[in-house]
This record gives C-alpha cells, structure tokens and sequence, in this order.
C-alpha cells in the first residue's frame, strides 16, 4: 500500500504555474499551458566541491532537466499562457537558441503560431533543429542576437505578434520559481547563488524569487548573487555594451543585455558580484562537472561552476557556507563543442584481444 500511495504522488505532478499560483500574475481566466517543466534536481556535488574549497557545500540545479532542456521553459510557460489569455496568435522572439527552443515548444503546445530569429552561425545545431522540429518559422539573419532582438522589437511595435523575449515581464515572473524550488529543497535560501549572466533575465527572476520568499515569510534571508559573463562578451563588467561578443559559450554571447540594470540591481542589492570567466575556465569547469558528478551541461551553464572556481581560488570562500550553481542547459544542446573538446574515440578491429589491450587488461 505504500508503495502505492508513493507511486500516487508521482502522478501527481502539477504544472509548475499551477503549483506556484500564489507568486503569480495569474487570474481565473488563465489557461495554463504547460510541459509539466521544473521540478529539476538539485544535486549536492561533493566530489566536485571537494577539488574547490574545502569551505563550500555545493549544489548544481540543473535546468537541463526542463522539458526543452533549458531554464527558459520556466518563463515561457507562463508568458505564453498570459498570451493565449490576451487571445493571441502568434509568438516571436529572438534567441541565441534556448529561448527559441522553447518558445516554438510552448506555442505548439499552445497552437500558436511561432517565428523565432537567430544570428546565423552563432546558434548551437541542438537548439535549431529544437525550434525547426516543433514547428517554428526560423530565420537566421546576418548578424547578432542584439541585431535580432532589435528586429524582433521593431516587428511586435508594428503588428499583433507577442513578444516571448525575457523583456516580456511574465517571462520573469515564471523563472521566479527556480528560486522557490531551492527554497523548498534546501528548507531555506543558500548562501550564495552563482548563476551565468548573458541577456541576464535570469539573474533579475531569481532574485526577484528570493524577494518575493523572504517577503511571504518562507525564508528568513536572501542569498549574495554571483554572476558570470563569458570574458569577451561581459557589457556588465566592463561597463559598455561589446559590438561583436565572441565566446565558445553561444547562450551568453550577448553584447547589449536587455536586463543589464535589473542584473546590477540584483547584485547590488544582494552584496554580490558580476565577473567575468574566460573560454578555457568554462570548459575546464564543463569538462569537470561531467567527469567527476556525471552531470552533462551546456558550455553557458558552466560558467557559473567557473565562477565559483574562480572566486575560492582567490580566497573568496573564508567561511563554511552552501553555494547553488545553476546550471543554465543540457549539455546536448550543443553536441559539436562537446565532441570537440574530448578525446577521440578509439577504432579498433573486432577483436577480443585487441579491445583487452586497449583496456590494459593483457
């Protein structure tokens, strides 16, 4: 009977709205459209924390769990659920790839229409074929993702096509809730939630979950924000925009994020940081997640771990305390770089002996 009523519970899973209701921009009159997305892991690393400091408990939410395999379907959700409801037709966006993925994912879902724009060249072959499989209208333009959103903007001021960029406001209210399931999980907030930082909608939402928990009397204080752009696509850190960001890590590769004042926000009010990590610590970072945990992520995602890395080699970590990397994508959306930075594989004959001396076993 217990195991019963436990396998009950499974099927119990709720859309993540749903489960949410209270934190958000809902009303009777909402339809939920959903993949049944969160709920994703939080998984305690000790090995890999144990080659870091020797001061941290570290966790990785991995967000490639979603049902698109990125955190975006947190916001999109939500967003196009509020689009549905304003009787809409049809969704647009502009995308370094997970955003696209998900918004052709949700409005299918959803029945709606979807055109997503991407800087040609620049998009991961894992989220395209995403967004071409669910439908979407892809368009690649000479150019970057700032030039695509630019166009994106221009399109949904002169026609009635919903905008399911994170500027769209429930876009953030949904990915809100990743802060609240770390809550659940941790029976409070973290000391330091480390996060990469691209069109940095993300950083904004979590912190505004944070708030909006410690505000309703769920958690009794709020975490420092550690953000990470990639070296030579950080507009935050260096303080102007990057006219042509360059990074192996294609879902940050932003030069002109549209929640740069929100991201400050967000790292001022908490007593953290936005830094910057280059190319080589995130794939160190990516490679060594992977390695020693098992946990296979985007090279974007990885730059919250480099983060981290980074900060408890300069001495940063002087007290005992809990760290929550998000980790931002999985790491098949993009399958060329990860075969690009692991050692090929061995062909040998069919034979029995010769795989034993491969092995070192004779």
């Amino acid at each position: 009977m217990a195991i019963t009523q436990i396998r009950t519970d499974w099927f119990k899973r709720v859309p993540l709205i749903e489960r949410y209701r209270e934190f958000m921009p809902m009303t009777a009159d909402t339809p939920v459209v959903s993949l049944l997305e969160g709920y994703t892991p939080m998984i305690r690393v000790d090995r890999l924390a144990s080659t870091i400091s020797d001061k941290i408990t570290l966790y990785v939410k991995f967000e490639g769990m979603n049902p698109t395999g990125s955190f975006k379907d947190r916001g999109m959700t939500m967003a196009i659920s509020k689009a549905v409801e304003a009787g809409s037709k049809a969704a647009i966006c502009a995308s370094t790839g997970n955003t696209a993925a998900s918004a052709a994912a949700y409005s299918a879902r959803a029945g709606l229409v979807c055109a997503v724009i991407l800087p040609k060249g620049e998009v991961a072959l894992g989220k395209v074929c995403q967004s071409m499989m669910h439908g979407a209208k892809v368009i690649a333009i000479e150019g970057n993702f700032d030039d695509a959103l630019n166009i994106v903007l221009d399109i949904t001021r002169k026609y009635p096509i919903t905008l399911v960029n994170s500027l769209n406001p429930y876009r953030i209210e949904g990915q809100k809730t990743g802060a609240f399931e770390i809550c659940d999980d941790l029976g409070h907030a973290p000391m330091y939630h480390a996060i990469p930082v691209g069109n940095a909608g993300n950083i904004t939402a979590y912190w505004a979950g944070y708030k909006a928990y410690k505000e309703a009397g769920k958690i009794d204080y709020l975490p420092r924000m550690l953000g990470f752009q990639a070296a030579k696509s950080a507009p935050i850190v260096d303080g102007h925009p990057i006219p042509h960001p360059e990074t192996i890590a294609t879902a940050i590769r932003i030069g002109n994020p549209a929640g740069w004042k929100t991201a400050e926000a967000a790292r001022d009010e908490s007593g953290g940081s936005i830094e910057k990590v280059t190319d080589e610590e995130i794939t160190a970072a990516q490679k060594l997640l992977a390695s020693t945990e098992g946990v296979f992520c985007e090279p974007a995602s990885a730059a919250s771990v480099a983060g981290v890395i980074k900060k408890a080699k300069e001495g940063f970590f002087t007290e005992k305390c809990e760290v929550v990397c998000i980790l931002t994508g999985h790491g098949l959306k993009d399958p060329k770089r990860a075969m690009e930075i692991c050692a090929p594989f061995i062909e040998l004959p069919a034979d029995t002996d010769a795989v034993a001396r491969e092995m070192n076993l004779i």
